[in-house]
């Protein structure tokens, strides 16, 4: 009798020990089994700075120019004649842009440019702001050395001095040399 009371203990203690193996084997296994669900993507996680830097400039509508500009070549016939003492000398011509140096006595002492701004509208926003006006376009100076006008709401018309003895009155005056009715008018 005690002898099967031994083996009923030892039987329960068996048992329980089987029971607490298979508890430990059963908690390793969800440990397993959670980290590789976790390393699989199974956790969410925040987008980074990249993902919104990415979202950001993709989702902006990008500028895109709404007109065609002018090839250059096209604003020579704008630009004023040579008289007197100057010579006015074709220096660059590209789409959008002609421009010309003046020369007095061999020296140059101006540079006159034509210059496209239909899709540069900061380059044209310069000008709302305006009080003063040459020819009847709206005029600005840009520093000590610069004068220009908005032809037509499409053509920045500049007289830049290359000296002090070129004024802002001469950079005016040669400014309303150009052909700038004809210039407005060109499409």
């Amino acid at each position: 009798m005690l002898q099967a009371r031994i083996q009923g203990k030892i039987g329960v203690l068996e048992k329980m020990m089987l029971f607490t193996r298979s508890r430990s084997i059963l908690v390793a296994c969800s440990l397993v089994l959670l980290l590789f669900l976790t390393s699989c993507g199974g956790g969410k996680s925040d987008p980074s700075r990249w993902n919104n830097a990415q979202q950001q400039t993709t989702s902006r509508p990008t500028a895109k120019p709404t007109t065609n500009p002018q090839s250059g070549g096209k604003f020579n016939k704008f630009f004023p004649s040579a008289s007197g003492e100057y010579q006015l000398v074709f220096a660059q011509e590209k789409t959008g842009f002609a421009e010309a140096k003046l020369k007095k006595g061999g020296q140059e002492v101006a540079t006159l440019s034509i210059n496209d701004v239909a899709n540069n509208a900061s380059a044209a926003d310069k000008f709302k702001q305006s009080t003063k006006k040459i020819g009847g376009y709206p005029a600005v100076n840009q520093g000590s050395t610069i004068t220009a006008i908005l032809v037509g709401n499409r053509y920045q018309v500049k007289a830049m001095s290359k000296g002090a003895a070129f004024t802002e009155s001469d950079r005016e005056q040669w400014l309303q040399k150009f052909n700038l009715r004809g210039l407005s008018s060109l499409k």
